[in-house]
């Protein structure tokens, strides 16, 4: 991953509603979500959520497809793996036993891919 598409990515994240749906998504799984679900469960205004979808997608963080009149978001599990595979690019030093937990936590994430 590039530094500026890490910036991008961690932009989009830097704001509790983003983050709160980013998050959602991640729990859907690679199936999505519709835009109306995730506005219900999370209770925001479809208009506020429109917005937030379009930061995200701008960063690559979510996909999304339509079914029928409905809009499919997903996670983009690929993008999120390589966001964290930067930020520990250079972990610890060497020292990989500072950096275990994170690294698993990490491998888990590269799994949805």
């Amino acid at each position: 991953m590039e530094m500026n598409d890490a910036v991008n990515a961690l932009s989009a994240l830097a704001h509790a509603g983003r983050l709160a749906v980013f998050r959602e998504l991640v729990t859907a799984g690679p199936q999505g979500l519709a835009a109306g679900e995730v506005s219900r469960r999370l209770g925001i205004a479809p208009n506020t959520l429109s917005a937030g979808f379009t930061i995200l997608a701008h960063a690559g963080l979510v996909t999304s497809r339509r079914d029928g009149r409905s809009i499919i978001y997903a996670a983009a599990f690929g993008q999120m793996a390589g966001l964290l595979g930067f930020l520990m690019e250079d972990c610890c030093q060497g020292r990989p036993e500072v950096c275990a937990p994170v690294a698993e936590i990490a491998g888990r994430a590269a799994c949805c891919a």
